[in-house]
């Protein structure tokens, strides 16, 4: 019974550490409350003393720019984060001392208020600086209007602003300030969580194996859903890991680890687990050829008693040496179909590899820290690894196959010389790291997307004004107010009406939790602030989950602060519906209307930066491959890739929407899924570069690499440009299949065994990337090589199905 209950204790650590890696929203939520607590307390206490006469709308003030100085500031590092939250006092000042002298006239006041919220947009384009300074400017401007200020109320409202941001620089600059170490070692916490996850949803999709063999249904649809989130989130967080490597040094947590070792596990451990994910699924899928055999209970149930093995070295709170006995179990589990080469096991097999590819990845990241090392004294530590056991039924050991042997696996520690970049280039100190001012954001079409929304907010708040006092005189800011904060974070129109929409929602959840909630404490004023600092915790913990949660948050708040000042009625959360709506229709308008910009060219732009960093990859890439190294080190191009995909999946969720045309839906859908595939093969591609250089390589490996990179910027024709050769375009997919032919017979005429492989393995990613690429360009109307042979059944030359035992392992289909 305790063995159970520890069990599921570390189970719901593992689950808690997932939700939110490293405790960035907890700590933002936890920080911004106690700020505005902070605030709100000095205020009042200083009014109570010195001036008991003044409006209690100073202490909103106060709690307000707590706030909004918490949430608006998102610097990389603990120096510029400091920098900017006291900046924020100039802006503020300004806006608060322009917005109370001018609140008195209606139409002069309306119109500063549009030119205050133009100008907070545009200088959106400085990067998360002049987002902050922006949002600085802007609410309290806001609140002298919502408030009706008074001159004379000044001098008391700027004493409240300084102490409402100085609240947010004592205690999230000083006093709680974010330790970068800790929170690495939280975001590696957080890979193992989502790691854990991903594995339990790979299990979940197995489960309807046996099932879907007896009746051709194939898996749940909601499990290849949960599959397919499941390995967005880790790539999440791994992208998460590498930015706080940015700002702290993996030796400051784990002593004598180097952070490119630990970058390097990282990733291998994020691509074996994404193959894992993808061998499962089609294994999952029922089967269209009859070559392949039907999958039995036996099978299935070894597959997943391997992930259960891997889901226990994952857990949570796991010691050293049971990790490394968990993934030894896992390979253990699969060891006998591993060595099963029979016709027709060949998806099988591949699954059996791929889990234990995850093991081998387990095992060399417990292995490199030198704290857990025998030799480094780590308590529990001393006893000798025991070595990956042999697969049942005889065969090579794991480590022939897995190991130093297996080109795909990145050895336990990396030649001095083969790391990427120099070691002058690896900061040691966050100290020593220049502050750099990001540029001014470029002008795609002619004219900067702050320029652009910063246009569309002006018109957008000016219909806001007019529609909403129409409607309610009083309460027409509730309009601006969203009009204004629609645009927040959004890139095209798409994403604004989805952003607005959301937001309609959230507001009208809000305001029947909010009817709710004042019903509850039914007029008790301690129970009213207990509760108001809770919907202010969770609308600040929930905002970077879902923008239309703090809309809802919100609402709340003001029924329970209305209920308190003794205003409340539905009437009143009606009319927020009804503001909010006008508000979001405005931006909608707006957007659609001035200088409008269509959702399809946002993902334009978001498919070609993805290309131009896949094809910088793959340039890098080969130039590693063929000896001549690159001045910039190699997970930098691999970063700025993941970082262009991920801007692309949001693109792709917003025409993923229901008011999206279905038929655009598709093509888009699939574009995405072929450059999520490559991104996979390119990072591989990028770590097998690391450990082979072959100079005479280059009079094959080049040609065949620039005609993959030919074929990727096609497609990116094809997909964005709409060239297709049924209507005159000159796009053209000519198969890189015999120039990888040839390059792959270069290497495999290599001597040495390790390299041979590995030199293999990088052609047949190379072939991955340019089958992917073709297949989609033919299927969206690029016209085919008339020149162009048929490819061989998978598309494998002899050569490469010679050394197939290779390369399937890790990186094939």
């Amino acid at each position: 019974m305790r063995g159970r209950r520890s069990g599921r204790s570390l189970d719901l650590r593992t689950w808690l550490a997932g939700i939110d890696p490293g405790l960035t929203r907890l700590r933002l939520a936890s920080i911004a409350v106690a700020a505005m607590v902070l605030a709100v307390g000095v205020v009042a206490v200083g009014r109570a003393l010195l001036a008991p006469a003044e409006p209690v709308t100073v202490l909103l003030f106060a709690g307000v720019l707590a706030m909004v100085s918490n949430l608006a500031v998102n610097e990389p590092d603990l120096p510029r984060r400091r920098v900017t939250t006291a900046l924020m006092i100039l802006p503020a000042a300004a806006s608060t001392v322009a917005g109370a002298f001018v609140a008195p006239y209606r139409i002069p006041a309306a119109a500063a208020f549009v030119a205050v919220m133009v100008l907070a947009v545009w200088v959106r384009r400085y990067g998360p600086r002049g987002f902050a300074l922006g949002m600085a400017g802007f609410m309290p401007f806001f609140f002298t209007q919502f408030l009706r200020v008074a001159p004379a109320q000044v001098p008391w409202l700027l004493l409240a602003m300084v102490v409402g941001i100085a609240s947010t620089l004592l205690l999230r600059g000083v006093v709680f300030a974010e330790r970068p170490a800790r929170t690495l070692r939280r975001m590696v916490t957080a890979f193992r969580a989502r790691a854990f996850a991903l594995v339990g949803a790979t299990d979940a999709v197995l489960a309807d194996v046996g099932q879907s063999r007896l009746d051709e249904r194939g898996p749940d649809e909601r499990d290849l859903e949960a599959l397919r989130r499941a390995r967005a989130r880790l790539q999440e967080v791994s992208l998460l890991v590498e930015d706080t490597l940015e700002q702290t040094t993996a030796g400051r947590v784990w002593p004598g680890l180097e952070d490119d070792t630990l970058a390097l596990r990282v990733a291998d451990a994020e691509l074996a687990l994404e193959r894992l994910s993808v061998v499962a699924r089609r294994l999952a899928l029922p089967q269209r050829d009859d070559a392949q055999e039907p999958i039995d209970a036996v099978v299935v149930a070894a597959l997943r008693t391997g992930l259960r093995h891997l889901q226990t070295a994952l857990t949570a709170g796991q010691g050293h040496l049971a990790i490394l006995e968990a993934a030894n179990d896992a390979r253990a589990a699969v060891a006998g179909l591993v060595a099963d080469t029979r016709p027709g096991r060949e998806r099988v097999q591949r699954t059996a590899f791929a889990v234990r590819r995850v093991a081998d990845a387990i095992h060399h990241a417990q292995v490199d820290a030198p704290s857990r090392r025998p030799d480094g004294g780590a308590p529990g530590a001393g006893a000798p690894l025991r070595p990956p056991p042999p697969p049942a039924g005889g065969g090579p050991a794991p480590d022939a196959l897995a190991g130093r042997s297996r080109p795909e696996d990145m050895p336990q520690e990396l030649p001095q010389d083969d790391r990427p970049g120099p070691a002058s280039e690896r900061p040691e100190d966050d100290d020593v790291r220049r502050e750099k001012e990001p540029a001014p954001e470029p002008s795609p079409g002619g004219i900067a997307l702050s320029t652009r929304q910063a246009v569309q907010v002006g018109v957008a708040a000016t219909l806001a004004i007019v529609v909403g006092e129409s409607i309610a005189p009083s309460r027409w800011y509730w309009a601006v107010i969203t009009a204004f904060v629609v645009f927040a974070g959004t890139n095209s129109r798409g994403d604004l009406l989805s952003r607005g929409w959301g937001r309609v929602l959230g507001t009208v959840g809000g305001v029947v939790a909010g009817m709710g909630l004042a019903a509850l404490v039914g007029g008790n004023t301690v129970l009213s602030l207990l509760l108001l600092f809770v919907c202010v915790f969770l609308a600040l913990y929930l905002v970077r989950v879902s923008p239309s949660m703090l809309a809802f948050w919100i609402t709340a708040v003001l029924a329970l602060v209305y209920g308190l000042i003794g205003q409340f009625s539905v009437q009143v959360l009606v009319l927020r519906i009804e503001e909010t709506a006008i508000g979001a229709v405005a931006a909608v308008v707006a957007a659609f209307l001035v200088l409008p910009r269509g959702t399809r060219a946002a993902f334009g732009d978001a498919v070609g930066e993805v290309v131009d960093a896949m094809d910088r990859v793959l340039a890098e890439a080969t130039d590693r491959l063929v000896g001549r190294r690159s001045a910039a080190p190699a997970r930098e191009g691999v970063r700025a890739m993941d970082d262009a995909l991920a801007t692309l999946r949001l693109r792709a969720q917003t025409l993923a929407a229901p008011f999206a045309r279905r038929r655009a839906r598709s093509s888009y859908q699939r574009g995405l899924r072929v450059l999520v595939v490559c991104d996979v093969y390119a990072r591989s591609l990028a770590r097998t570069a690391d450990h082979v250089a072959d100079p005479s390589w280059a009079a094959t490996l080049d040609p065949a690499a620039a005609q993959v990179r030919a074929n990727l910027d096609g497609l990116r024709d094809v997909l964005v440009r709409g060239r297709r050769a049924s209507d005159g375009g000159q796009v053209e997919a000519r198969s890189a299949e015999r120039l990888v032919d040839a390059a792959e017979e270069h290497a495999a005429r290599t001597d040495d065994p390790h390299r041979r492989a590995t030199m293999l393995t990088a052609a047949r990613l190379l072939r991955r990337i340019d089958q992917a690429v073709v297949g989609l360009a033919v299927d969206l109307g690029a016209a085919e090589d008339p020149d162009e042979d048929d490819a061989d059944g998978d598309g494998q030359s002899p050569s490469t199905a010679s050394s197939a035992g290779v390369a399937n392992t890790r990186s094939g289909s």
